[in-house]
């Protein structure tokens, strides 16, 4: 039996695409560095301390003293002494003078001159407190610094870009294509046949 067929036989189009990728290089060179830092400007004022220790009259309780002080003192105490010798020699002559108002005045004189004098004296202590005397003069120290700024003439460089754009190329590479067939496909008609 033959059965009537239609044959379709079709084929696809075909695109054909290549594709070139994009580059990028990029260069980037170092940047020119200058850069100078001069030294900062220091000035400094110092005042040295001063320390005085004054021990003369420490060593003079001590009976340690200079040749020229030992002369003043004598010379002062012969000077005073001389001044009591005065006075007691114008106080004798005055009672002597005045024998005729009674009184025993030689004798007086005789006892007053021959007795040794009474001196008082106390603790004491060698050297005696604060017979040495310490001054100090604390020192000082001035500090003065002027900073200087940094001179920085530093260049940065541009990059060196190279862009090559990616390409894309879009064919058709096949058309597409449907054949059609007949088999046993007869058209039938009023005392007609014909085979398609």
């Amino acid at each position: 039996m033959n059965v009537p067929q239609i044959r379709l036989q079709s084929t696809s189009a075909a695109l054909s695409i290549r594709t070139t990728p994009g580059r990028m290089d990029i260069e980037q060179p170092p940047a020119v560095l200058d850069i100078q830092q001069p030294l900062a400007k220091m000035e400094i004022e110092r005042t040295p301390s001063k320390l005085t220790i004054d021990q003369t009259e420490a060593r003079a309780d001590m009976d340690l003293k200079s040749a020229r002080r030992r002369i003043e003192e004598f010379s002062q105490q012969g000077y005073e002494d001389w001044l009591t010798g005065l006075a007691r020699v114008a106080q004798d002559g005055d009672e002597l003078m005045m024998i005729e108002n009674g009184g025993n005045a030689i004798a007086a004189q005789a006892k007053r001159n021959s007795e040794d004098q009474m001196y008082e004296f106390n603790i004491g202590w060698i050297p005696s407190a604060g017979s040495v005397k310490i001054g100090y003069t604390p020192g000082s120290v001035k500090v003065d610094v002027e900073p200087q700024r940094v001179i920085n003439n530093s260049r940065p460089q541009k990059p060196n870009i190279q862009y090559t754009p990616a390409n894309v190329d879009v064919s058709l590479k096949r058309y597409a294509d449907l054949q059609i067939d007949f088999a046993n496909l007869k058209h039938v008609g009023i005392n007609y046949e014909q085979e398609i």
